[in-house]
């Protein structure tokens, strides 16, 4: 069956193909479209929830996630945006194989070099509170999670040494942090300027960052942490409903956007007759 082309609801986002593939594996009815410029989405429905997904695959980095995810925002106009996949963990008691919800993401790269030393701005991106709430309800009827709501770093850096400088410098200057991932901090910059878009990241734990993180790779744990994501994401929109009259069937116009008296075309176009109605004001 071919789908109708219409606006996906939600976006769903990855770095890397087992994390792709972790999400795929619950998206139904899937139809690859791909973007003027190259980028390819799958299309789908979510199992037993009300939403349309678009399922990319945008490879590693904050910068190239934040371009790929404005584009595609522009083109699909989701309501929400998540990005979803592997981390390492920053704290002693967030293990591999949990999961951390960021409650915000930190830039961690964002800074002045002076003559005293390097002097941090940070910034950070809250996650969409109505997200944040619906994971907090999703992941106390799944047991078998355990789940952390704290701040995710983001860095472009694979983090295999605790003890390094930038592992210092994380728990100098972002001592709150839960996990640390690479694109994150991307994606919700990309949400957030795009009409401020619900956008949450969901991370798998599957080291902890150190230098033992190439032998917890070989034994599986990417696989399992990314599996792990998956599956509360998933929930977290089982939970989460799309917005009060958003269209399920194909029919909504794209690019209007409908309040009132008066209907918004700006980003869409418009075929036919218009009738305007004014108020006696000049």
């Amino acid at each position: 069956m071919t789908m109708p082309d219409i606006q996906p609801t939600v976006l769903v986002l990855t770095a890397l193909p087992l994390e792709y593939a972790a999400v795929r594996a619950h998206v139904e009815e899937r139809e690859e479209r791909v973007h003027r410029d190259g980028t390819r989405v799958e299309v789908g429905r979510l199992t037993s929830a009300s939403w349309h997904v678009a399922l990319a695959e945008l490879g590693m980095g904050a910068e190239r996630a934040g371009v790929l995810t404005t584009q595609l925002i522009d083109w699909l106009r989701p309501e929400a945006v998540l990005f979803v996949g592997v981390a390492g963990s920053l704290k002693d008691d967030v293990g591999i194989g949990d999961v951390v919800v960021g409650t915000q993401v930190y830039e961690i790269h964002g800074g002045k070099q002076a003559p005293e030393g390097f002097l941090v701005r940070p910034k950070a991106l809250p996650g969409s509170h109505a997200l944040e709430q619906a994971a907090r309800s999703a992941v106390r009827d799944m047991p078998g999670v355990r789940a952390h709501f704290v701040p995710i770093a983001t860095g472009d850096v694979v983090l295999a040494d605790a003890e390094c400088d930038i592992a210092r410098f994380i728990r100098r200057n972002y001592n709150d942090a839960g996990a640390i991932e690479m694109e994150g901090s991307g994606a919700l910059q990309a949400a957030h300027l795009n009409g401020q878009l619900n956008a949450l990241v969901i991370r798998g734990i599957s080291d902890r960052a150190d230098a033992q993180k190439h032998e917890a790779d070989a034994a599986g744990a990417q696989q399992r942490a990314a599996e792990r994501a998956a599956a509360v994401t998933v929930a977290v929109l089982r939970k989460h409903r799309p917005r009060e009259g958003s269209s399920d069937s194909g029919e909504e116009r794209q690019g209007a956007t409908y309040g009132g008296d008066h209907i918004d075309f700006r980003g869409g176009t418009f075929h036919g007759p218009v009738t305007g109605k004014g108020d006696g004001r000049r």
